[in-house]
């Protein structure tokens, strides 16, 4: 049986699946190259039923319930601060949401106290399959052999560029970016402003600051703060509303995270004795089902494995078979030509389906369904402790 697993990434994911692989016997190291569990970062959403059975398998919805922000109705407003229209909190928020940070906490703290291994600071350099398992190079530590490893590391998946091949491979840019930004100036009521291909938004459900834009490929050091507060002041240079008093506060911030909007497309979860979680298999940015994708693909992946003894070809197939129809609710959109439509009268079109009482009650039966596309086993037998 392969017992002895590294999972990669320690955002939502991968400490998700440590949970289940724990109750199930396995023992599990987290590596994750941030120093420390990223608590930061935008509300995450959970909507269904499938997400709320999982949730509750899990043991902490109870959790998940007490920590959530009650979800916020955010204004659509013009250049003079008159509301065009409103942004429902169920469409952002789901039926639970929570802050990212809070939800990475509570999995981390759960895991920790089961016994599983973390190692922050550190990346995996180099994956050598070998008859047994693999051996692993850190930046950092010492090489080890593990048994499996999984990449939950996001779109831009260090593990899937070692086992796979190039990021340019699998992801495709749908031509956005966005940042968020923990800025300490209090903007009043939430609200969101659209020009062609841009939207600032203040004190909505993903950060204190949210930006969207359209621009061609950038290159930049996704770690160094201050070139990427320059990238964002220029995309914003010129727009009207609040914007420049935005912008400023965001100069100020001690923290703002930038990255494009970009979509995954695997033929395949896994190689040999690699396979991949989350984002980093069938990601889609502000799809809206990111993390719920990840919770749910985190306790199909660890269920197989239990019930398949560990033989990773059968486990990482019946992943694969159990989960590729569910995860096709990431295969289209484009959440950046929602948010920050490229001509005004796109934007009204858009404003128009939170207006329309029927459109926008249509958008939600839809996700609702895609939310719930999958009939979920029942692993309970398998649990060890």
């Amino acid at each position: 049986m392969n017992t002895n697993i590294l999972i990669s990434g320690a955002g939502v994911g991968g400490p998700a699946l440590a949970l289940w692989l724990g109750r199930y016997g396995f023992s599990v190291t987290v590596v994750e190259k941030a120093p420390a569990p990223r608590l930061g970062g935008q509300a995450v959403d959970f909507k269904g039923e499938t997400h709320l059975t999982v949730l509750e398998r899990m043991g902490i919805l109870d959790d998940v319930r007490r920590l959530q922000t009650g979800g916020t109705d955010q204004e659509i407003v013009d250049a003079d601060d008159r509301t065009l229209a409103v942004m429902p909190a169920e469409f952002s928020g789901g039926e639970v949401e929570i802050p990212r940070g809070e939800l990475s906490r509570l999995l981390y703290e759960r895991t920790r106290a089961a016994g599983c291994e973390y190692v922050f600071g550190d990346s995996v350099t180099s994956l050598t399959e070998t008859a047994s398992g693999v051996h692993v190079t850190f930046g950092r530590g010492a090489p080890r052999t593990f048994d499996l490893v999984v990449g939950a590391d996001g779109i831009h998946s260090n593990v899937r560029r070692l086992a796979f091949g190039p990021e340019t491979d699998y992801v495709r840019f749908l031509g956005y970016y966005y940042a968020l930004a923990g800025v300490s100036q209090d903007f009043g009521r939430p609200a969101m402003y659209n020009e062609p291909g841009r939207l600032v938004s203040v004190g909505g459900p993903s950060a204190p600051a949210f930006f969207v834009f359209a621009s061609p490929p950038l290159d930049y050091d996704r770690y160094d703060a201050e070139e990427m507060k320059r990238i964002v002041a220029d995309a914003y240079a010129g727009m009207g509303w609040r914007t420049p008093a935005v912008i400023e506060a965001v100069r100020q911030a001690d923290d703002l995270y930038l990255d494009s909007i970009s979509q995954v497309r695997m033929d395949h979860y896994a190689k040999g004795r690699v396979v991949l979680l989350g984002d980093s298999a069938y990601g889609n940015t502000l799809g809206g089902f990111g993390t719920g994708l990840a919770m749910v693909g985190a306790y199909v992946l660890a269920g197989e494995l239990a019930e398949a003894g560990g033989d990773h070809r059968v486990a990482f197939r019946r992943y694969e078979e159990e989960f590729r129809g569910y995860a096709k609710i990431a295969k289209s959109g484009n959440a950046g030509g929602f948010l920050a439509p490229s001509t005004r009268g796109r934007i009204r079109m858009r404003n128009r389906v939170f207006k329309a009482g029927f459109l926008f009650k249509l958008m939600m039966k839809m996700t609702d369904k895609f939310a719930t596309d999958i009939t979920l086993k029942d692993y309970s037998s398998l649990v060890r402790r």
